[in-house]
């Protein structure tokens, strides 16, 4: 059959699509940004459909011929109009669904209690769902609780509690229960409610096999990980808020991320019935007992077979247009940094530096002033330095790098990132490689817009930097690719030349770099 996946590009999303192409069925997907399916393994088979789910007459064209529709849409950043956005897309999508005579829709919500006070997320999880079951198009709510499968933003915050702190000070919901689930386990019902009868419509609670306090969940990943289980101690004084703070410092997972999560721990977290399995019976091999999950989540980053990770979540608050082209700057304040270098090695050994950059291989300057600026970040809610990379060889657009995302990517030649941080203004980072002689050119090129008074400050404040941090940059990364060529360890670079002086061009000329794009409105 034809099936229809929104969010796609999302953690359950890029999951479910492949599995519903290996079980037969002819794929579609709509997205705001074609491009950041672009190196996806299954991107040539599936049909890819640019569009906004807030336009009406790209939901209908998306909708035309489509049987089922799979919803696995939800905002988790901090605004506060997202309640709203999210129901005017859950609005958009039933009523198109229903003029294009679409025969099941299939939504992922969250797991929630029966009454009480809900969090801003779980609330919206619930209209939306509502929203959906009143279409007068069948529908399947399917309601999971926590997630446990490798790049979970669930697991990676029970990890790196779990590995950062030998004894944890908790808030008192961790003594809630929690009944999570494996990502194997919501994917399996996720592939058969395309085939549950018309009749259905409701909702339906998913949990693995087992129940647990939410410390019993982070000792059990200690036992899995080879660590000692560490003493919890339950604090009556840490809020929601609070606690997303605490979150945000000790771990990779921003505070946007955090918080969303917190609430909804802030009671238990259990299925009130299994009428399931009346409809969708388990898999064969029953549910994914939570140890044997996090085991599997392990090997799978282990083994650097991550599909898709909480890291290329998109930020809130964060620039998603594109860099413009240089001819739009006219009228504009822009700075920017060049550097070029010219290396003996091959194009093929300087873009393996390019592509490798951040994560684990850092940024190839300074690393202490990298690492204040992560701290800075996080200490203001972004995602700092910890965020890391998915893959540590291979970058796709839309991927992302520490507090950078990959916005254009030119393999071999050339790298566009753009930054996530907290910064006020808009800021790239852009590296190529091209042949020279028997040689390659590195160039490198950092662009700022800045945004009022505190963007300009911001610039000058940190330009004394400039020429450690970009000149540094530009020196080591050579140095490294002309080391991995001749196999051996790269020279100290030579000491980074003064920064030049800082261009705000009302007309630049046109640069060396490859040609940019034209700016796209989101």
């Amino acid at each position: 059959m034809r099936v229809l996946v929104t969010g796609a590009t999302g953690y359950i999303g890029g999951r479910l699509v492949p599995r519903l192409v290996e079980a037969g069925h002819d794929v579609r997907v709509i997205v705001r940004r074609p491009e950041r399916l672009r190196d996806v393994p299954w991107a040539g088979d599936v049909e890819v459909v640019p569009g906004d789910l807030t336009d009406a007459a790209a939901v209908d064209g998306a909708m035309r011929d489509v049987e089922v529709v799979y919803y696995l849409v939800h905002s988790m950043g901090g605004r506060g109009d997202f309640e709203d956005l999210e129901l005017s897309i859950a609005r958009n999508v039933a009523e198109g669904a229903a003029r294009a005579g679409v025969r099941r829709i299939v939504y992922l919500g969250g797991l929630h209690p029966a009454a009480g006070r809900l969090s801003r997320h779980l609330r919206s999880r619930v209209r939306v769902g509502e929203i959906l079951l009143d279409s007068g198009v069948p529908t399947i709510v399917l309601q999971a609780g926590v997630v446990i499968g490798s790049g979970s933003t669930s697991f990676e915050m029970i990890r790196h509690l779990t590995e950062v702190l030998p004894y944890m000070p908790a808030p008192r919901w961790v003594r809630n229960f929690i009944q999570p689930i494996a990502v194997r386990d919501v994917l399996h019902y996720l592939i058969h409610a395309a085939e549950v009868p018309p009749e259905v419509n409701r909702a339906f609670d998913i949990g693995g096999p087992d129940v647990f306090r939410y410390g019993q969940l982070m000792n059990g990943y200690a036992v899995e990980a080879g660590l000692r289980q560490r003493p919890i101690a339950a604090l009556p004084v840490l809020t929601p808020w609070l606690a997303g703070q605490w979150v945000n410092l000790v771990t990779p997972i921003p505070r946007r991320l955090a918080v969303p999560i917190i609430e909804s721990l802030q009671f238990d977290c259990v299925t009130r019935e299994h009428d399931i399995d009346g409809v969708i019976p388990p898999p064969p091999e029953g549910l994914t007992p939570y140890r044997r999950a996090v085991r599997l989540a392990l090997e799978r980053e282990q083994s650097g077979e991550v599909e898709t990770s909480w890291r290329n979540a998109e930020v809130a608050g964060a620039p998603s247009d594109p860099l413009p082209s240089d001819p739009d700057w006219a009228g504009h304040t822009v700075y920017t940094d060049h550097r070029e270098r010219r290396s003996s090695a091959p194009v093929e050994a300087l873009w393996a530096v390019i592509e490798g950059v951040g994560g684990e291989n850092g940024w190839y300057s300074f690393p202490l002033a990298w690492a204040v600026r992560g701290w800075i970040d996080k200490l203001f809610g972004g995602v700092g330095l910890r965020r890391g990379r998915r893959d540590p060889d291979r970058l796709h657009p839309g991927d992302a790098v520490d507090f950078w995302r990959v916005e254009r990517i030119e393999r071999p030649r050339f790298l566009r990132l753009r930054a996530e941080m907290r910064v006020p203004g808009r800021a790239w980072l852009e590296m190529s490689a091209e042949p020279d002689g028997t040689g390659s050119r590195y160039r490198q090129r950092a662009v700022y817009f800045p945004k009022g008074l505190a963007g300009r400050l911001y610039w000058w404040a940190v330009f004394p930097f400039h020429g450690i941090v970009f000149a540094g940059m530009a020196n080591r990364i050579t140095a490294e690719a002309e080391a991995a060529e001749v196999g051996t360890e790269p020279e100290a670079p030579a000491e980074p030349e003064a920064p030049a002086e800082p261009e705000a061009p009302a007309r630049p000329e046109a640069p060396a770099e490859p040609e940019l794009q034209t700016a796209e409105k989101k």
